[in-house]
């Protein structure tokens, strides 16, 4: 690894007499300090790639948690290619090492990112590892265990940094791990940011970079971090199984949404866990326009069939920590904790134009939809007034011409 660039040099004045007066046996001594911790960082790395896969992939089969499995991988396997540092293998395995660390990283920005359900970049799946893997083949690995360094670290400091923000970018209402696992990764990135500066204005061997960066450091704050942010992530995927199994049997036998009384109930607990809301939030109220003259023109088969459109335009959109749900025949009610007013008007106009897009049969045309949103706030402790007052709003947006949005706080209407 990288890191072990402090003692290459310092085998070598031991062999000319400039050691300073520190003994072979007490340089020996760091070395293997230094190797058990990059032993025990890697058991533990992979204790928790084990632990994690089957308490929470296996289970949830959740994008992030599948991330996060294979960014420890990368991890472990990065770690492991720098115990050949010192040895004839050092050519291949010093920039191997680093471009499967980097490779962790880009993975623990891709896992956070699949938290918004937004794909991945591609381009750092390619670009970042492939500049760290030139930099480091051309800066002469078979003599330098730093070769490039600088590229590894920044790439590090870079994609785990970018990882942090996708997490701090996630509403506050979206788990109460949020800001551990946003905190950890950031910690983790701002350390290999300052290693980077470290590195730049004094080199591998400078007394700030080995002092306070040096490979003992690094790898106690890592295994630190890395426990925190997997218990963490742990805890997220145990939050939204808990909440699942939950929910599985109050489901809406066509859409698959939550039935009513499943709505109400966890609106309710929402409503009343300012942990989890953080006090404030939306709720959507759909009405499908002129259902009833779909029913009559196309058949009843047709109905199920926007029906079930719209249901999947919701799922599509809204994350699967809010609630969505069937309130009655074809009206839908839906609950987004943290959410403005202008974010739930977003989102409406996001599902209306999923459904639009939706494939219909015997020249149905998909309905348009009136909606109407209000917001709640830390002093709402009842989900029925939330709902009256978005009944009031898309009741103003059926007045209006319907296949529009209303908000309770009057300030727009689309």
């Amino acid at each position: 690894m990288p890191e072990q660039a402090l003692l290459l040099p310092e085998r070598v004045q031991c062999h000319t007499g400039g050691t300073g007066g520190r003994s072979l046996g007490d340089l020996e001594d760091m070395v293997l300090d230094t190797e058990t911790l990059r032993l025990s960082f890697g058991i533990m790395a992979l204790a928790l790639v084990v632990l994690f896969y089957f308490s929470a992939y296996r289970v949830t089969r959740s994008p992030y948690s599948g991330w996060w499995c294979v960014a420890l991988l990368f991890f472990l396997a990065g770690s492991a290619c720098f115990l050949l540092d010192g040895t004839a293998h050092q050519v291949w395995a010093n920039p191997l090492g680093n471009t499967l660390l980097v490779h962790g990283g880009v993975a623990v920005w891709a896992g956070a990112r699949s938290l918004r359900t937004a794909a991945p970049n591609k381009w750092a799946f390619a670009a970042i590892p492939v500049v760290t893997l030139v930099a480091s083949v051309l800066d002469n690995p078979a003599t330098n265990v730093w070769s490039g360094g600088p590229v590894f670290l920044f790439a590090m400091a870079l994609t785990i940094g970018l990882g942090s923000r996708e997490l701090w970018r996630l509403e506050p209402g979206y788990s109460r791990v949020r800001i551990p696992m946003a905190t950890a990764a950031g910690g983790l990135a701002l350390f290999y940011f300052l290693r980077w500066v470290a590195f730049l204005l004094e080199g591998q061997n400078g007394p700030t970079f080995t002092t306070i960066f040096g490979s003992a450091v690094t790898t106690m704050i890592t295994m630190v971090l890395l426990v925190v942010v997997s218990f963490s992530m742990a805890a997220l995927s145990s939050e939204q199984q808990t909440r699942a199994l939950r929910v599985v049997a109050t489901r809406d036998d066509l859409t698959g949404l939550l039935n009513r009384k499943a709505f109400l109930d966890l609106a309710a607990e929402q409503l009343s866990d300012r942990a989890i809301t953080g006090g404030s939030g939306a709720l959507i109220l759909a009405d499908l326009d002129h259902f009833k003259a779909v029913n009559d023109t196309f058949g009843h088969a047709a109905g199920d069939v926007a029906l079930k459109a719209f249901a999947t335009a919701c799922t599509d959109t809204v994350r699967t920590t809010d609630l969505a749900g069937r309130y009655g025949g074809e009206e839908f009610v839906i609950l987004i904790p943290g959410a403005s007013a202008e974010r739930a008007e977003l989102i409406a106009g996001e599902i209306s134009r999923r459904l639009a897009a939706s494939p219909t049969v015997d020249g149905m045309v998909m309905p348009t939809v009136s909606y109407g949103i209000s917001t709640y706030d830390a002093g709402t402790a009842d989900i029925d007034d939330v709902i009256v007052t978005a009944d009031a709003a898309l009741y103003t947006a059926k007045s209006l011409g319907r296949n529009r949005i209303a908000r309770s706080d009057h300030r727009g209407l689309s």
